[in-house]
């Protein structure tokens, strides 16, 4: 039996209680709903609008294999930044105050060929819970076996390599999320330590919204498109390359990077700082200052302040973001930030590299570069 991980109870005066407070008051002093505002629906709109045109283009127009291998890569790229940017907020409730226009929005993730229900657990309830806890956040296992990113994992000889050929790993987890994953999530017997029963109607719609997605994705191409099966199948397959590169390089980035722990339970199962800390220590950000990543990454380039404020809308963050690192200052505690999506790239691969080498020859390496300093 797994052992439920517990964090312990916050101090009077702690760090969460007074964030939540001044970002609460900033909202209520400039009279904001922390929901959607005009631009969340105008991306809304744009991203829907794009994947129309794109997935019909390719689906009814007469297209040379150039043409046709560039519009499905960015297809891919595409169901990837709707995830980030709809899907992500309406599981989470933050997108509207309505429950029923966040459950419809939720719907649109079978696009990406995810189950809502199934990221649900995974992510909001599991990941957002037990961040960069090994054998329990399951979002940040790209390839048990073959990604190493915490030294409480088994290190393996070829994952000296890993750093490079993680990044086209990525691409292969998306299409192994939608021909696998689900799956295997939803009938295990746990998720982490999460005990996993579902609603029957949940069995219903895994196996009704898989086959639908398929059909929009296999079937009708192999109907409307003039090129062999073997040629749709290679397609389906760039699809997925180009959105999970997209997804996972995203989520890495924000996790797996210089700085950030991968913290363990004691024998009793109990963390050593409050939840709140803990995000702080376990989650970074990038690109804060870009334009384009605020609007294409769905705030997920603020990693920090969607794990602390999950039910607000990621549109507010960059605002939240000035309260919660100045908040953390005061209370001594990190704020892992890389200025550039390039920087946090070369972080992530350092921390790859790390990880997939012996502890000895990492000390070594440390060692050496003191040395040359003097």
């Amino acid at each position: 039996m797994k052992v439920i991980t517990k964090f312990p109870a916050p101090a009077k005066e702690n760090f969460y209680a007074e964030l939540r407070k001044r970002v609460n008051n900033d909202f209520l002093e400039r009279k904001q709903s922390i929901n959607a505002n005009s631009l969340m629906w105008v991306k809304t709109i744009i991203f829907l609008t794009l994947f129309t045109i794109v997935y019909f283009t390719i689906l009814l127009v007469k297209l040379n294999g150039v043409t046709l291998v560039s519009l499905t890569v960015l297809l891919g790229i595409i169901c990837a930044f709707i995830g980030f940017n709809i899907c992500h907020d309406a599981i989470h409730g933050s997108f509207s105050s309505s429950k029923k226009v966040n459950k419809a929005l939720s719907m649109l993730f079978h696009l990406v060929g995810a189950n809502p229900y199934v990221w649900n657990i995974t992510h909001n309830v599991v990941h957002h819970t037990y961040t960069n806890i090994p054998g329990h956040d399951e979002d940040i296992e790209i390839a048990p076996g073959l990604i190493r990113i915490s030294e409480d994992e088994e290190l393996r000889p070829h994952q000296r390599f890993q750093q490079w050929y993680a990044f086209p790993m990525y691409g292969l987890a998306s299409l192994s999320w939608v021909l696998r994953k689900d799956y295997k999530k939803f009938f295990q017997k746990h998720i982490g330590a999460r005990e996993n029963i579902h609603p029957k109607i949940e069995y219903f719609n895994l196996f009704f919204y898989k086959f639908l997605y398929y059909f929009l994705f296999i079937g009708l191409p192999l109907i409307f498109i003039d090129i062999p099966w073997w040629q749709v199948a290679i397609g389906f397959v760039l699809l997925h390359l180009a959105q999970g590169i997209t997804m996972g390089l995203v989520f890495q980035l924000a996790h797996v990077v210089e700085g950030t722990i991968f913290p363990t339970p004691n024998v009793e199962g109990n963390m050593e700082e409050a939840w709140a800390e803990h995000q702080m220590r376990t989650t970074a950000n990038f690109a804060t200052q870009s334009p384009l990543a605020a609007f294409f990454l769905g705030g997920l380039n603020r990693q920090i302040e969607h794990h602390l404020f999950p039910k607000i809308c990621h549109v507010h963050y960059g605002r939240v973001s000035v309260i919660v690192k100045q908040t953390a200052l005061e209370f001594g505690l990190p704020y892992h930030e890389n200025e550039t999506f390039t920087k946090a790239l070369v972080s992530h691969f350092r921390t790859l590299k790390k990880m997939g080498r012996p502890l000895v020859l990492v000390n070594e390496s440390i060692k050496n570069q003191v040395v040359e300093a003097y």
